[in-house]
């Protein structure tokens, strides 16, 4: 089976130094017992054939990678090694699922405080996510008998919104160079990755009647908190004001059993540009930000992301369809790919922001009992170096925040974590506040499945 675009594009960049993982953690009350859980992935991964898959040989001279389907799996992904969370973690941002091998993830079962942490580690080339995730939600479903059907599949707005929506809001041009995260660590040029957990209150929204849509979503709140973090962040180490564009997976498969595997997200990048550039001393000073100004900007981004969302483009957009067509061997497209991604880094967006939104399974293990926070994390090589993924579960937000070591240290990752929680508390609405009337538009639910 040929690679597609993404996988691609993934196999040619691959890094030893930044290894292209998702790490998922999904926290339960109890340890579930290990040869039924063993027998219920066996079982989810032949009711998910896509996901038993290995890397073909392949040669420099051949047109295509090519994945082997093997109906069962070449090793049991499921183990119980040991140790503590905080290595299992650190094993998620080193150790990646080898590719010769199916399946191309690994599930470990660490003990922790009073109960336990499932934690899957996936080779990003081979899938994403939430495709995983609909195979552990399965394997849930198989251990524990409970029913994990999903939630409703989110909604999009139709095209002739849109494109209202797109002649109203600009980002700005694409061409500038966007802003970097400004680099503080004690070590540069170090490789690896670092990430920072943490659990947040989901911010508040403008009360609505039944049947009435938000003005804006809780992603529109978390991209409004990533630009404030970002221009916060390089004004305090006195950048120069440049637009920051955020790069935002937005996936529209549905979660039920026969949802495709692999990886399905597309890319679409937020761009906060000219607009911005107004509000940016106003925003980056000291001191509470002006909530007129941040409720003007939510406004404005709920406008371009549903343009954005609904806008009908490739995965990667044409270009990546492009770089990946069959007309040279793969040694040569990957040599192209490579020496292009190098000249075209200064243009690279700012950051990724991959909002998966409330967990659409209720993930019940039985007797090991229902999930009570999950975590993803999204790879954050260079030359980004930074990727915010968020979560909800149970009314509270799941942080991870990740970032290259060549361009942060840990105390700046943490330091800049708080930094964004500050941010996203500021998005928050006060009941105190006058919500300007505007014409409303459809949107998508509160927080869409996008990563």
């Amino acid at each position: 089976m040929p690679f597609p675009t993404v996988d691609e594009i993934t196999r040619h960049c691959l890094d030893d130094d930044e290894p292209e993982t998702v790490h998922v953690e999904i926290h339960l009350p109890a340890r579930p017992d290990p040869d039924r859980l063993r027998a219920a992935f066996a079982e989810a991964m032949r009711r998910h054939p896509r996901i038993l898959l290995r890397q073909a040989p392949n040669r420099w001279w051949r047109r295509r990678y090519a994945w082997v389907l093997t109906g069962e799996p070449d090793r049991d992904p499921v183990s119980f090694p040991g140790g503590t969370l905080e290595e299992a973690r650190q094993r998620a941002l080193t150790e990646c699922p080898p590719l010769d091998a199916s399946p191309p993830f690994r599930a470990e079962v660490i003990e922790h405080g009073d109960g336990c942490v499932l934690l899957v580690t996936i080779n990003h080339t081979a899938l994403d996510g939430p495709a995983c995730l609909r195979v552990v939600a399965t394997a849930a479903e198989l251990y524990g008998g409970a029913d994990n059907s999903p939630a409703p599949p989110p909604v999009r707005a139709p095209a002739e919104q849109r494109d209202a929506d797109l002649q109203s809001v600009s980002g700005g041009r694409l061409w500038p160079r966007p802003a970097r995260i400004a680099a503080d660590t004690r070590h540069p040029g170090t490789p690896r990755n670092g990430m920072l957990i943490a659990d947040l209150p989901v911010p508040a929204r403008p009360p609505r009647a039944p049947g009435e849509q938000a003005p804006y979503t809780v992603n529109d709140q978390l991209l409004v908190a990533t630009w404030l973090m970002v221009a916060r962040w390089n004004s305090a180490h006195q950048k120069r004001v440049r637009p920051v564009r955020i790069t935002m997976p937005v996936d529209d498969r549905p979660r039920t059993a026969d949802m495709p595997i692999g990886n399905g997200t597309r890319l679409v990048e937020v761009t906060f540009g000219a607009q911005e550039r107004e509000l940016h001393q106003a925003l980056t000073a000291h001191g509470p930000a002006d909530r007129k100004e941040i409720e003007r900007l939510l406004r404005t981004t709920a406008a371009r992301t549903r343009a954005l969302k609904s806008a009908d483009r490739p995965q990667l957009g044409f270009s990546g369809d492009l770089l990946t067509a069959p007309l040279l061997p793969v040694g040569v497209r990957a040599a192209v790919i490579r020496t292009l991604r190098r000249a075209a880094g200064p243009w690279a967006s700012t950051t990724l922001l991959s909002n998966i939104g409330r967990v659409p399974y209720p993930l019940d293990f039985g007797d090991a009992g229902r999930a009570g926070a999950v975590w993803f994390s999204a790879p954050a090589r260079m030359p980004r170096g930074l990727s915010v993924t968020t979560v909800s579960t149970g009314g509270r937000l799941q942080l991870a925040l990740r970032w290259s070591h060549a361009r942060l240290d840990d105390s700046a990752g943490d330091r800049l974590g708080a930094l964004f929680a500050e941010a996203l508390a500021a998005t928050s609405y006060a009941p105190q506040e006058q919500v300007p009337e505007v014409p409303q538009r459809a949107a998508g639910p509160d927080e869409e499945p996008s990563a």
